[in-house]
């Protein structure tokens, strides 16, 4: 079996855990509700690990496909389940001389050292917050938006090398190029 699709994904007490007949999955907690659909060749099956109510994954075959979609489906879960009860968030900070970030409504305003300031549209389910002039937070429920949109606000200017002006994540290290040196 998959080293990661058969562990059980632990339920907290305020979190459901349903399948519809299409194969979609609905974890609903107390930051939301998140959906996900899964493949027929895996079964989800409701039980207990150690005491606690679990959900727990089985595969139909040994096919390498369905062996793969195995971790993945139980990945997704385990993640969906977080999400509706701690949440993700991603922080996010911007160098440079001039550069400074704002947020108004559902638009992120960003002045990077362009002629013009660029204006992002947040999307729905996301919250960003600015809690200083160089930083941004990217909120939500859900692992992958969050992650999705911290990468493209980070693709709009990314880190120049020498100076190590632009957008980066806050846990992230900035390496600089060492600059040429002149002859003597």
């Amino acid at each position: 079996m998959s080293r990661i699709g058969r562990l059980p994904v632990e339920l907290p007490a305020n979190v459901t855990v349903d399948q519809t007949t299409d194969g979609t999955v609905i974890v609903a907690g107390p930051k939301g509700t998140l959906r996900q659909w899964i493949a027929p060749s895996i079964k989800l099956t409701k039980g207990e690990h150690a005491g606690k109510p679990a959900v727990i994954l089985t595969r139909d075959n040994e096919e390498n496909e369905t062996k793969a979609k195995h971790g993945l489906y139980r990945a997704l879960i385990a993640n969906m389940v977080k999400g509706v009860t701690e949440g993700y968030s991603k922080s996010l900070t911007v160098d440079g001389v001039g550069y400074k970030v704002s947020v108004a409504g559902n638009k992120l305003t960003m002045s990077l050292g362009l002629s013009h300031p660029v204006n992002v549209t947040i999307p729905e389910g996301l919250t960003v917050t600015c809690p200083s002039a160089l930083e941004i937070l990217v909120s939500g429920i859900d692992k992958e938006k969050v992650g999705q949109f911290a990468a493209d606000i980070k693709a709009i200017k990314p880190i120049e090398p020498y100076h190590g002006y632009g957008i980066h994540y806050t846990s992230e290290p900035v390496h600089l190029k060492e600059v040429k040196k002149g002859k003597k």
